[in-house]
C-alpha cells in the first residue's frame, strides 16, 4: 500500500488536491543572488535570495513578496562539476515548491557553516537564535518583501524556524518544523538517558566534514558525498573565494559533538567552561512559551523518525495550545525520505507534505481561501491498516488495554494468572543491525528497515500473547512498568514491541530505553507538555542498583500507530544493550537482569481503540 493522499478521506480536501488547483505561476531564477549580511558581533553570514520571476500571462504586477526563510547548516549551495547537477540538494524542495508560488525564498548558512563566517559553539547555539532575529530584520528591509515571513525545514532547519518564531519578531507568523527536535537531551542526544552513539559520532564527523570542507570524509554520506559537489557556493561579490577560505578556516574551531556531549551526561548539566550554556538552552523547547500567540505552527514526524523527534512533535503539539498548531504523523523515517510500512507498495514516500505546508502557509502568511479551517487539526497513518485517519486531538483516543508479563515468556491480560520470574543474561553484541530509525540521523540512505527482525528479537528476553481474537488498532505510547533485579549497579533496558504474523515472522513495531540510574526522576517541564510518562534525568535524582535489590522503571516507548491482525500476536522483547547506538551500560560488565512477574508486578498499557 502507499501512504499516498488521493484514495483517503481523512482531509476534506487533500494536499495533492490543493495542489492541483495552486499551479506554478513564477519562475524560478536561474541562481539567486547572495551576499553577506552582518551580526550584531560583526559575524557575516552567507545569505541567498530566490525571488518569483513574473512571467507575462501571469497578471502579478506587484514587486513585494511573502518570504519563507531556510537556516541551515548543510550549506545553502554547493559549487557543481557539472551545469546539470542541483547545487542545494538539502534546499532545493524549498525553493521549487514555494518560489513558482509567489513567495520569496531566502537561505541562510548559520554561522561556523557554509559560507558564513564565525565557529559553531554548541549545537544549535542560542547564537544562532539571536541571528534569526536579524536575518529576519534584514528581510524586512528589503524592498522585494512585504514584511511577511514564514519558515520551515527539516530537521536542523525545523528547530531553527522555532528559535526563530522564539524571538518574537513582529514580521513571523507561521512556521512549519518537520522532523525536528524539542528537546535536544530527552529526543535527540540522550533517549532514556543513554547517549546516542549514531549522534556522538557519525552524525557528528558528518557536521565536522562539511564545517571543514572535507571532501574525502563527506564522500562517504549519503545526500551529500556526490563528487559532481565540490564545497561551499562562495557569495556573488567573493568572486576569488578570499572571504570563503577565510570562513572555512574559522570553522576549524568548530565545536566537536561528541567531545562535548560526554560533557553533559545528565539533563541539568552544564558545559564545563560556560555554566550557562546547556543541553536546555540549545533546546528548542526552552523557548517555547515565548512564541507568540499569532504565530501558527504546524508540526510534522515520523513513526521512525530517528530517536524521540515524533515525541517532540506531539510534545509541541500538546504545549503550545495558545498558538493556531496542526500535527501531521506519517509512516516515515527522518525527513520522510521513505515509507517505513512493511506493507509499503515502494520505499519511496509517496505524500506531498511540503503541498500541506504550502496550504498551511497560504492560509497564515497570505490570507488565501484555502478551507484550512474546516480540517481536522490532527492527522496520523495506520500502518497495516495502511490508512491516513484523523482526529480533533491528541491522545486520538483514551481506551487503553493492560498485559501482564508472566513465567514462561507470556503475556496475558488476566492478572491472576500471573506468577514467576523470568532472567536474562545481557550481551553486548545484541543489536537492531544497521538498518533501524537511528540510520537516518548520520546520512545513512537506508530504505528497508528492520528487515531481519524475527532473527534479531530472537536474542531477546520476550513475552507473547496468544494467537488475537480480532484485529485492533495501537495509536499512541506504550507505557512499560516493569519490575526487575540486577546482578550490577546500574543497566539500560531496552523494550521492543512486534506483531508476530501466523507464519511466524515477527515485524518491528516500536521501542523505548530507559537507563535504570535515571528510574527515580519524574519529569515535569511546563515546556514540553506530554501524555506520556518521561524522567527527569537530572543528577539528584540518580540511584544506583544494588544488586539484587527490586527496582520499579516506568516509562514510555516511541509512539506508534499500527493494527494488529487478527490471529497475531503481540510480543514484547527485552535487551540490555542495543550494538552500534548505544555504549555498553555499564562498561564492560553486562548485567543478569532478572524480571518479577507474581501478582502483576510487570505490565504494559496499550493505547488501543475500543
Amino acid at each position: 500500500m502507499s501512504d499516498h493522499d488521493l484514495q483517503t478521506a481523512a482531509w476534506r480536501l487533500s494536499p495533492s488536491k490543493y495542489l492541483q488547483q495552486r499551479p506554478a505561476l513564477f519562475g524560478i531564477p536561474t541562481k539567486p543572488f547572495s551576499q553577506y549580511v552582518e551580526m550584531r558581533d560583526g559575524c557575516r553570514l552567507a545569505v541567498d535570495v530566490y525571488l518569483p520571476q513574473i512571467k507575462e500571462d501571469s497578471g502579478r504586477t506587484g514587486s513585494t513578496w511573502p518570504t519563507i526563510v531556510i537556516f541551515t547548516p548543510y550549506y545553502r549551495r554547493f559549487v557543481t562539476k557539472q551545469s546539470d547537477v542541483d547545487p542545494s540538494p538539502n534546499c532545493g524542495k524549498y525553493r521549487d515548491m514555494f518560489v513558482p508560488r509567489g513567495y520569496a525564498l531566502v537561505v541562510v548558512d548559520v554561522r561556523g557553516t557554509g559560507a558564513s563566517f564565525g565557529t559553531r559553539d554548541a549545537l544549535r547555539s542560542p547564537k544562532e537564535r539571536d541571528d534569526s532575529y536579524e536575518i529576519a530584520q534584514w528581510i524586512v528591509e528589503q524592498s522585494w518583501s512585504n514584511g511577511v515571513i514564514g519558515s520551515t525545514g527539516i530537521s536542523y532547519l525545523g528547530a531553527a524556524a522555532i528559535f526563530l518564531a522564539s524571538t518574537r519578531h513582529p514580521a513571523v507568523k507561521a512556521i512549519a518544523p518537520l522532523f525536528a527536535v524539542s528537546d535536544i537531551y530527552k529526543d535527540q542526544l540522550y533517549v532514556g538517558g543513554v547517549l546516542s552513539s549514531i549522534w556522538a559520532g557519525r552524525y557528528n564527523e558528518l557536521m565536522l566534514s562539511l564545517d571543514q570542507d572535507d571532501r574525502q570524509t563527506l564522500s562517504k554520506f549519503a545526500y551529500y558525498g556526490s563528487p559532481l559537489l565540490a564545497g561551499p557556493q562562495a557569495v556573488d561579490n567573493d568572486v576569488d573565494g578570499t572571504a570563503l577560505a577565510q570562513a572555512i578556516t574559522q570553522h576549524k574551531s568548530n565545536c566537536d559533538l561528541g567531545e562535548m556531549a560526554r560533557e553533559v551526561p545528565f539533563r541539568d548539566d552544564a558545559f564545563l567552561h560556560d555554566p550557562e550554556l546547556s543541553l536546555e538552552v540549545c533546546s528548542p523547547a526552552f523557548y517555547s512559551e515565548l512564541i507568540p500567540e499569532d504565530v501558527a505552527i504546524y508540526s510534522i514526524s515520523g513513526w521512525l523518525d530517528g530517536a524521540g523527534y515524533s515525541n517532540s512533535a506531539i510534545s509541541r503539539y500538546l504545549t503550545l495550545t495558545r498558538q493556531p498548531h496542526r500535527l501531521l504523523l506519517g509512516p516515515w523515517d527522518h525527513g520522510a525520505r521513505s515509507n517505513v510500512s512493511p506493507w509499503r507498495e515502494q520505499a519511496q514516500a509517496q505524500f506531498p507534505v511540503l503541498a500541506e505546508v504550502l496550504r498551511f502557509f497560504d492560509h497564515y502568511l497570505c490570507g488565501m481561501a484555502t478551507g484550512l479551517e474546516f480540517e481536522a487539526p490532527v492527522h496520523y497513518f495506520t500502518m497495516h491498516a495502511e490508512q491516513w485517519q484523523q482526529s480533533d486531538s491528541w491522545p486520538a483516543y483514551a481506551s487503553t488495554q493492560r498485559l501482564f508479563a508472566s513465567q514462561g515468556g507470556v503475556l496475558t491480560q488476566d492478572v491472576t494468572q500471573t506468577n514467576g520470574q523470568e532472567s536474562y543474561q545481557v550481551d553486548f553484541s545484541v543489536s537492531t543491525g544497521s538498518n533501524t530509525r537511528y540510520e537516518r540521523l548520520g546520512a545513512v540512505g537506508v530504505e528497508d528497515y528492520y528487515p531481519d527482525w524475527t532473527q534479531r528479537q530472537s536474542d531477546m528476553l520476550a513475552f507473547t500473547t496468544q494467537p488475537l481474537e480480532r484485529a485492533y488498532e495501537l495509536t499512541g505510547h506504550v507505557t512499560a512498568h516493569l519490575s526487575l533485579t540486577a546482578s550490577e549497579s546500574d543497566a539500560a533496558i531496552y523494550l521492543y514491541v512486534s506483531e508476530v504474523l501466523s507464519d511466524g515472522t515477527a515485524r518491528y513495531v516500536t521501542e523505548g530505553i530507559m537507563r535504570v540510574l535515571h528510574r527515580d526522576g519524574v519529569g515535569r517541564d511546563p515546556n514540553y507538555q506530554a501524555s506520556w510518562p518521561y524522567g527527569s534525568f537530572d543528577r539528584q535524582s540518580k540511584r544506583l542498583l544494588k544488586p539484587g535489590e527490586k527496582a520499579i522503571l516506568h516509562f514510555a516507548l516511541l509512539p506508534i500507530s499500527w493494527r494488529f491482525e487478527e490471529g497475531s500476536r503481540i510480543r514484547i522483547s527485552l535487551a540490555g544493550s542495543d550494538e552500534g547506538h548505544s555504549p555498553q551500560v555499564p562498561h564492560g560488565r553486562p548485567p543478569k537482569i532478572t524480571i518479577h512477574c507474581d501478582e502483576g508486578q510487570t505490565w504494559f498499557e496499550l493505547p488501543v481503540k475500543a
